[in-house]
C-alpha cells in the first residue's frame, strides 16, 4: 500500500499534537496542584468531588450560622445574668421594707431605689446584638420589646417567637428566648397558687408559705378562708360552698383539696383570705406592686399586716421570678452545649471530606513529574524522528 507524503505529514503533527496536548495537560496538574482540570479525566472522581464541595460549602454555611447563633446565646446569658443581679437586689429592697421598724422617710429612699433598679431592669431587657437587632423581641428583631408610657405599667411589643439557627444536617438551635418568655411569663405565687386578703379586713392576720401537699387532690379552684369569729373560720369554694371548717390559732396552717398554708395574727370577725390558681406576672409589674407597697403609709396594726402580707407575697414572687431567670440561663447553657457538640462533629467530618476530596482531586507530585518528563522526552523523540522523515524526498536526490 502505497503512503503519501500528506498522510505521512499529517499523521506525525498528529501525534506530535496529541503529545503536546497531554505533556501540557501534565503541566497543568503541576502548576495548579489539581489532578482534575476537566470532568472528563476522570467522570466518577469529579461526581465524588462535587458531592464534597457541596457538603464543605454547607458545613462552611453552618459554621457561620453557629458562630451567629453562640454570640447571640452568649450575650443573652450575659444579660439574663445581669437581669437576676437586678432582681436579688430588689428582693434585697423588700426585705428591708419588710420590716416594721421603718419610718416615712426611709422607705422613700428605698423607692426610690426600687424606681431606679426599675429603670435598669428595662434598659436590661431592651438590650440589642452586634447586628442592632434587640435580644428580646422575638421575630419582630427591630421592634424595642418594653416601653413604660408615662404613669403605667411597663408593656411588651414584641412577640413570642424565637428564632432557630440551621447548625447541620437536621440540626437546629434556637438562638434566644422571646421577652414573653423571660421577662413576662413568670408563674404566680408558688406556681400553683396565690394567696390574697380581702380589701376590708379589720385584723391582723397575716398570710404565710403555702404549698401543694397532693397534687392529685389540687383541683386549681378558687376559695375563700372566711373568719365567722375570732378564732373561727370557714373555707368555701367559688360556688360558696363549705369545703371545711375549724378553729383557728396564729399560726395554724389551714389544709384543702391538697394545699396548705400558714396565716398568723389574730384575724377579725369578717376577715377574709383567698386562694386561686396561679397565672403569671411579669418582673416589672412585681416591682411595680413593691414600689406601691413602700410608698403607702401605715396607721394601724392593721395596715401593718396587710403590708407585711403583701410584703411576703411580693418577697415570694421575686424568688419565683430569680428561679425562672435562672431556669432560662440553663436553657441557654444547653443550647450553648449543643452548638459545641455540632462544632465538633462538623470539623471531624470537615476534616475527612476535605481529606477525601484531596485523594481525588490533588496531584501527586511525584507520579506528575515522572509522567511529564517521559512525556517530554517522547515529544522530543517524535520531533526528531519527524525531522528526519521530512528530508526522505526523492527532489533531495535530483
Amino acid at each position: 500500500m502505497r503512503i503519501s507524503t500528506f498522510s505521512m505529514h499529517q499523521s506525525a503533527l498528529d501525534s506530535m499534537l496529541a503529545q503536546q496536548a497531554s505533556l501540557s495537560r501534565t503541566q497543568n496538574q503541576l502548576s495548579t496542584g489539581r489532578r482534575l482540570q476537566t470532568a472528563a479525566d476522570d467522570p466518577a472522581a469529579t461526581v465524588h468531588v462535587l458531592e464534597l464541595e457541596r457538603a464543605l460549602a454547607a458545613a462552611e454555611q453552618h459554621r457561620s450560622n453557629s458562630i451567629n447563633a453562640k454570640n447571640r446565646l452568649q450575650l443573652e446569658e450575659a444579660t439574663v445574668a445581669d437581669a437576676t443581679n437586678v432582681l436579688q437586689r430588689v428582693r434585697e429592697l423588700a426585705l428591708q421594707a419588710n420590716s416594721p421598724i421603718l419610718d416615712g422617710s426611709t422607705r422613700g429612699l428605698l423607692t426610690a431605689e426600687i424606681r431606679s433598679r426599675l429603670d435598669e431592669l428595662v434598659s436590661i431587657a431592651n438590650r440589642q446584638d452586634v447586628n442592632g437587632d434587640y435580644l428580646f423581641s422575638g421575630y419582630a428583631a427591630g421592634t424595642q420589646p418594653f416601653v413604660r408610657p408615662a404613669n403605667s405599667t411597663v408593656q411588651y411589643l414584641g412577640d413570642a417567637g424565637e428564632r432557630q439557627q440551621v447548625i447541620g444536617p437536621g440540626q437546629r438551635v434556637t438562638d434566644g428566648h422571646s421577652g414573653d418568655r423571660v421577662f413576662v411569663g413568670v408563674p404566680e405565687g408558688n406556681g400553683a397558687f396565690v394567696l390574697g386578703f380581702a380589701a376590708g379586713n379589720t385584723g391582723t392576720g397575716i398570710l404565710g408559705a403555702g404549698s401543694v401537699v397532693d397534687r392529685s387532690v389540687w383541683d386549681r379552684g378558687s376559695y375563700s378562708v372566711n373568719f365567722t369569729g375570732p378564732g373561727n373560720y370557714e373555707v368555701r369554694d367559688s360556688a360558696n360552698a363549705l369545703v371545711t371548717s375549724g378553729a383557728f390559732q396564729s399560726g395554724s396552717v389551714i389544709s384543702l383539696r391538697g394545699i396548705s398554708f400558714t396565716l398568723s395574727g389574730s384575724p377579725a370577725a369578717g376577715d377574709s383570705f383567698t386562694v386561686r390558681p396561679a397565672a403569671t406576672e411579669s418582673v416589672f409589674s412585681t416591682i411595680d406592686r413593691l414600689v406601691t407597697l413602700t410608698s403607702t403609709p401605715t396607721s394601724s396594726a392593721a395596715d401593718q399586716a396587710k403590708l407585711n402580707s403583701e410584703l411576703g407575697g411580693v418577697l415570694q414572687q421575686f424568688s419565683q421570678g430569680i428561679d425562672h431567670l435562672l431556669s432560662v440561663r440553663a436553657e441557654i447553657g444547653s443550647r450553648l452545649s449543643a452548638i459545641d457538640v455540632a462544632d465538633q462533629a462538623r470539623e471531624t467530618f470537615g476534616a475527612e471530606n476535605k481529606r477525601l476530596l484531596s485523594e481525588l482531586q490533588d496531584v501527586d507530585y511525584a507520579d506528575a513529574v515522572t509522567r511529564m518528563n517521559r512525556e517530554l522526552l517522547a515529544l522530543q523523540a517524535a520531533q526528531s524522528s519527524y525531522a528526519r522523515l521530512a528530508q526522505l524526498s526523492l527532489f533531495n536526490y535530483l
